[in-house]
């Protein structure tokens, strides 16, 4: 089995508040969203469809707030804000059963434990309303609008790449590197 390189945060949670920069890239990084002309980007069908599609999350995804994003030939930037999640829980009596003193167990239902159940993630399964369900959603809706407007040959590549955004001054570089993508195209490493 090849082993895959984990590129998301141990340890995080990824439907907690805060700022996150995505790049999404088509699969073998075709174009398949249109094509950059004199530093401008001019988007096909499949590129106009994507810009869409971004524009609507927060329509979906009422807790999240969209900043800049670009859609370029053949990838995708976002930044976007988690804001005000609530972790709903299903809990049963074994998902937090906490050993007692005398061997026996017992159901411990205070907010940390509950906290720390809302956090994990059993594996293969999405935390509704984290960075993962939204990209998921994101790619599977433009995947369906492909399928069913003849540009079958669309795909995605199967994984995406985010960085947290903590500081201002992060914020700002990652918003002008988003607005100046398009003009600095030859020079991106995703360039074709």
């Amino acid at each position: 089995m090849r082993n895959r390189k984990i590129i998301r945060k141990q340890n995080y949670d990824y439907s907690s508040d805060g700022w996150y920069y995505v790049t999404i890239c088509t699969k073998d990084r075709k174009c398949y969203f249109g094509e950059i002309i004199n530093e401008v980007m001019h988007p096909n069908e499949i590129g106009k469809q994507a810009n869409v599609f971004i524009q609507e999350i927060s329509n979906h995804f009422p807790h999240v707030e969209l900043g800049k994003f670009v859609v370029m030939p053949n990838h995708i930037h976002i930044i976007l804000r988690i804001v005000g999640t609530q972790h709903v829980v299903s809990v049963q009596k074994t998902d937090v059963n906490v050993r007692t003193g005398h061997g026996a167990t017992e159901l411990k239902n205070d907010v940390t434990t509950l906290n720390n159940v809302a956090q994990l993630n059993q594996f293969g399964k999405t935390i509704p309303g984290s960075l993962s369900a939204i990209m998921g959603q994101l790619k599977s809706t433009l995947t369906r609008w492909c399928r069913a407007n003849d540009y079958a040959h669309f795909a995605w590549q199967s994984r995406f790449h985010d960085h947290i955004i903590r500081t201002n001054e992060s914020f700002e570089r990652i918003s002008e590197y988003i607005k100046n993508n398009p003009a600095n195209w030859n020079n991106d490493k995703f360039h074709a």
